[in-house]
């Protein structure tokens, strides 16, 4: 029952906090215009969404710190301390690139700072080894160019969480709601008889409540978006949760198996074509989804179906089970690409390659979709 207390909680704030905060961003105007060929809206939306599930997850955070009694031998003080403070580095940068449009070579430092700040709280120090369904565990108690390899390792797993969740969040709530399946998948996981761990338990839950209540604003037709300290924000708590729930890793990545299957592809095809990593356009599968026909609620929900199979099943397997359900996961992954390819290729004969940027990223010369 105390979980669902949690679960209210955070789903009340977020239902009162999210209206406000559409109001203060169009108030100062943080305001999505839909004018490149990317965007799926057809009306200006408020951006900020992640204020209101920053300030919505925190407010039920602190609460939780004041009255829940939390055991901080589990998870010492400062892990929350570098939750909070680390979500308000992605959130205020995120904010100000969302009013000013700052330059990629600029955003990235703001997501590698909050990263820095999960590492000052120990979290990354506290993990050993990784585990490995082949045999004995790779260790991470090694120092390389004077730095400890298990903090060198979250760094780089927190980027990539972070980042995973930027490059997704392209169609109405797509992002906030893998989050959420996310968030549910660290819960239960957390409550196993294998983790017992109610402290990451309350904050999945708390998190989760946080995500659903935004949903109702979020979900298509969308009426505010995350903006740049939304989307980072995500992936931020996503990766901490993995590891303070054991390192479990391998969770994370069949929760988040085609996104980071499809960001890394898409990040491929893009230096091939000598573009920036990080620039827009429609390479993603999501947007694909939609070229081959699919309403923006039906590709969202697909990609919301097979995040929840695999992370359902990835509470109950073990190391080595994990590894064949990540390899089936990959081979969804092309299955779903090629099958892609096929469909738009009977629909629109006069395009060669779906995925080729050559083809002015699915527009025309009119500038037509």
């Amino acid at each position: 029952m105390i979980y669902l207390l949690y679960f209210l909680l955070a789903l009340f704030l977020a239902l009162t906090i999210t209206p406000l905060v559409k109001i203060l961003a169009s108030k100062l105007l943080i305001i999505d215009v839909p004018k490149a060929p990317r965007k799926t809206h057809s009306n200006p939306t408020p951006l900020l969404g992640g204020v209101a599930i920053f300030a919505s997850f925190t407010i039920a955070l602190l609460l939780y710190l004041q009255f829940g009694s939390p055991n901080f031998q589990v998870v010492p003080i400062k892990f929350f301390l570098s939750i909070i403070f680390g979500g308000l580095v992605l959130i205020l940068g995120g904010a100000i690139d969302d009013k000013f449009n700052l330059p990629p070579k600029i955003l990235w430092l703001f997501p590698a700072l909050a990263s820095l700040i999960v590492i000052w709280s120990g979290i990354g120090i506290g993990i050993k080894f990784i585990s490995n369904p082949f045999g004995e565990p790779f260790s991470l108690n090694y120092i390389i160019l004077g730095l400890p390899l298990s903090g060198i390792f979250v760094w780089a797993w927190m980027m990539g969480m972070i980042f995973t969740t930027k490059l997704l969040d392209g169609l109405d709530g797509l992002c906030g709601g893998i989050a959420l399946i996310g968030g549910l998948t660290m819960f239960a996981l957390s409550l196993g008889p294998k983790i017992n761990q109610p402290v990451t338990a309350t904050i999945a839950i708390i998190f989760s409540g946080v995500l659903l209540g935004y949903l109702f604003f979020a979900f298509n037709p969308a009426s505010i978006f995350l903006g740049e300290g939304g989307s980072t924000f995500l992936g931020f708590i996503l990766g901490v949760l993995a590891i303070i729930s054991g390192a479990k890793i391998a969770t994370a990545l069949l929760v988040m198996g085609i996104p980071i299957l499809d960001v890394a592809w898409v990040i491929v095809k893009r230096l091939r074509y000598h573009k920036s990593p990080f620039s827009g356009d429609r390479q993603h599968l999501h947007f694909k989804l939609l070229d081959i026909g699919l309403s923006q609620r039906q590709a969202v929900l697909v990609l919301y179906a097979i995040s929840a199979v695999f992370g359902g099943v990835a509470v109950f397997l073990q190391s080595m089970g994990k590894l064949i359900a990540l390899v089936i996961l990959l081979c969804l992954m092309i299955s779903m690409a090629i099958i892609t390819v096929i469909l738009y290729k009977r629909q629109h004969p006069h395009i060669p390659d779906l995925f080729d940027y050559s083809q002015n990223d699915g527009v025309d010369q009119n500038g037509q979709k």
